[in-house]
């Protein structure tokens, strides 16, 4: 089944978020060469798609898992998460409906 893996950012997190990126993107890429992600992506701080200084205020995440605990067990162990980036994080079923 898919998930969305909503992500709330702490205040000024663009450099915790930059220190454990590439460990963040390997993670999406391993779901990504599963075939299990539909989508992933930053929520920009400003109306911007570079929002430079101004950063992120959470993120997105749809990809499939066997399980909402097999789903929340991988959000939960992000490393965003661990440096701190984020300040919530919430696991939801999801239907995709279109395109």
């Amino acid at each position: 089944m898919l998930y969305a893996v909503i992500s709330q950012d702490v205040e000024n997190s663009l450099e915790k978020r930059m220190s454990v990126r590439p460990a963040h993107i390997e993670r999406l890429n391993a779901l990504k060469n599963e075939g299990r992600l539909i989508l992933a992506g930053p929520h920009p701080a400003i109306d911007n798609n570079d929002p430079g200084e101004a950063g992120f205020t959470g993120s997105l995440v749809v990809a499939e898992f066997d399980s909402l605990v097999d789903a929340q067990a991988w959000a939960d162990a992000d490393p965003y998460m661990a440096s701190g980036a984020y300040a919530s994080v919430v696991v939801k079923p999801f239907k995709k409906v279109l395109p």
